[in-house]
Parts: C-alpha cells; sequence; structure tokens
C-alpha cells in the first residue's frame, strides 16, 4: 500500500512494492541504491526505505540500458549527464 502524507504529496512505496511495479526482485533494487544508480525519497520511522514512481521509471530505464552497457557504464551515464 502506498504512503502519502497527503492528496497532493506523491506516492512512496516500500522496497518489495517498487520491485514487484518494476518487475525485478528486491536484491535488485537494493543492488541499484548500493551501486548509486537509486537513491531512496525517504525513510519510515522503523528505518524501511521509500521510492516514488520516478524509481520505477528509472528500474526500468536501468533494466533497458543493461542491454547495452554494464551497470558501472550507466551509472557512469547517469553521473555524467545527471539522470
Amino acid at each position: 500500500m502506498p504512503q502519502t502524507a497527503n492528496k497532493s504529496a506523491p506516492a512512496l512505496y516500500r522496497i518489495g512494492e517498487v520491485a514487484k511495479m518494476a518487475g525485478v526482485s528486491r536484491q535488485v533494487v537494493s543492488t541499484y541504491c548500493m551501486l548509486g544508480l537509486l537513491a531512496e525519497v525517504a525513510r519510515m520511522p522503523g528505518g524501511q526505505r521509500l521510492f516514488d514512481d520516478a524509481t520505477v521509471r528509472r528500474i526500468q530505464l536501468i533494466q533497458d540500458l543493461k542491454h547495452r552497457y554494464t551497470l558501472r557504464e550507466i551509472r557512469e551515464i547517469f553521473l555524467r549527464d545527471r539522470f
């Protein structure tokens, strides 16, 4: 279930929800975070990471780019082009 503070705030999702929406495993999301390809939007009081809809789109972009580039190259592209 998405977490929202109010109606105008964007929906926030736990790692498992984002993984399911993007069609990848939780481990993939964690790995992308560890490599600096993704950043959490917020954290729950218990420490759970929260992500937004843009994270889902970014994961899908990474998955598409993986057909042509390594994760290291993708990270360099993101840093260079400020994705």
